[in-house]
């Protein structure tokens, strides 16, 4: 079976998670994606605590196309260092994650 990964960032705004969003599902480097928000974000940027609103988003891909998809996030994302993560999907439905390689595939 294909390792299947879920990728994680966010953005300042639901144009702009909606804009990744679409723009890695188009060019097939996410099965697919869903965006969250807002949500409230608390953290440690430059030194400083800070507090802001976010929309989160969702990209569902595979491990060997995870790369690609984070080069792309990195060329379109709106801030110049983003958070990235991917985190394994250690469990799912066999049909769900058929659907995520064969969608991902080259």
């Amino acid at each position: 079976m294909t390792e299947c990964v879920q990728v994680y960032t966010a953005t300042e705004s639901r144009e702009s998670a909606v804009a990744l969003a679409k723009g890695a599902t188009e060019v097939r480097l996410a099965a697919g994606a869903q965006v969250v928000g807002p949500v409230t974000s608390l953290f440690w940027h430059l030194g400083e605590f800070g507090e802001g609103e976010e929309w989160q988003v969702i990209f569902k891909t595979t491990a060997a196309r995870y790369p690609d998809l984070e080069a792309h996030l990195l060329e379109h994302h709106p801030w110049d260092n983003p958070e990235i993560n991917a985190v394994p999907i250690v469990s799912g439905s066999a049909a769900g994650l058929d659907w995520i390689a064969r969608s991902v595939a080259e």
